[in-house]
Parts: structure tokens; C-alpha cells; sequence
């Protein structure tokens, strides 16, 4: 795994190591859950309750082989991350958390184009997969027009699992987005 940091215009990236996840949680928290969600239009907060990850779960993203927690900063703040693991031919992409405050701005679109760079060059990766919750229409909308397709392929929500969260509906499951990198 390379850890150096690469410089994007304003942006640091890098990855994620161990002295990373106290800052990490409240973020990915941020981004999508409680009160502070809502600054931003990721909030899951209306269907989701309780948490989004742990320290334990962001851990073991930055020490599982062939998966890595890149980090995003602008001018020394961490401002976002996203998870990238290498699945053969196809990367996951997950995890992804930009700070409300400074969603809507296009930071996003850029972080997934540094995220699909990054995974074809370093794995020859040839798509990007990622699951999104179905009933998320405005999130799975904002993928399509970054070239994400819906597969039409579902996995169930971990009902009865409070590390992904506790459901407020009981319709939640998880689609496949599949776009192609070459």
C-alpha cells in the first residue's frame, strides 16, 4: 500500500493509518447521520438512526490487504475519505464521507475521480463497484451522472445490527452501482 500523499490542486490525499481514526469516525459520523448530517444532503438521518461506523470498523478498513481509507485534506484539515478495496478486476468504493459543511461544492466529484484514478492505476482495475440504499434516489441519482449504472442486484440491510445503524423503515436494502473505468 502505498502511504505517500498526493497533492490534487488544494487537495492532500493519502492513506488512512492507525493515528487517523479518531478524526475519521466523527466524520464519516458527520456525514451522514444525526443533527449535523443535515447541513449537508447526504444525511441518512430520516431512515437510519445510531451509527454509522466505529473505530473498530474504520480499523479494519485501514488494515485489511488490498483494501485502504484514503484520507482528503484541504489545507491540513481532513475534510473527506472513501474506502477503496481491491475485488479482482472491479474495486469497491465505500465509506465515503465529506464534511457537510462543505458539500455541494463539487469536492465530491472530485474525490471519486481521484478515488477511480487511484484504484485503476495502482490495481489495473477495469470497474467500480459500490452499494448504495435503494430508497436513496437522490444520492443513487448523483452517481449515475458521475457514469455509475443501477445493477438491479440487492442485498439485504443487516436488520438487528446496530453497527450499521438502527433502521427506521423497514424497506432498506442495498443495490449494486457498477461503472466502468476503461
Amino acid at each position: 500500500m502505498d502511504t505517500t500523499s498526493r497533492t490534487d490542486g488544494e487537495l492532500t490525499y493519502r492513506d488512512a493509518t492507525e493515528a487517523d481514526v479518531e478524526a475519521l469516525v466523527p466524520l464519516i459520523e458527520s456525514a451522514y447521520r444525526g443533527d449535523s448530517s443535515r447541513t449537508g444532503w447526504t444525511t441518512e438521518a430520516d431512515i437510519l438512526q445510531g451509527q454509522r461506523t466505529d473505530r473498530e470498523g474504520v480499523r479494519a478498513v485501514i488494515a485489511t490487504s488490498g483494501s485502504r481509507l484514503l484520507t482528503v485534506a484541504r489545507d491540513g484539515v481532513l475534510v473527506a475519505c472513501c474506502q477503496l478495496e481491491h475485488r479482482g478486476d472491479a474495486a469497491y468504493f465505500g465509506m465515503f464521507a465529506v464534511s457537510p459543511a462543505l458539500q455541494g461544492a463539487g469536492l465530491g466529484k472530485q474525490i471519486i475521480a481521484e478515488a477511480e484514478r487511484t484504484a485503476k492505476a495502482e490495481w489495473g482495475v477495469s470497474e467500480m463497484h459500490m452499494t448504495v440504499i435503494s430508497v436513496r434516489d437522490e444520492l443513487i441519482a448523483f452517481y449515475e451522472r458521475r457514469g455509475y449504472r443501477r445493477t438491479g442486484r440487492m442485498t439485504p440491510f443487516p436488520y438487528g445490527d446496530e453497527r450499521f445503524g438502527v433502521p427506521q423503515r423497514n424497506d432498506l436494502e442495498f443495490e449494486l452501482l457498477v461503472k466502468q473505468l476503461d
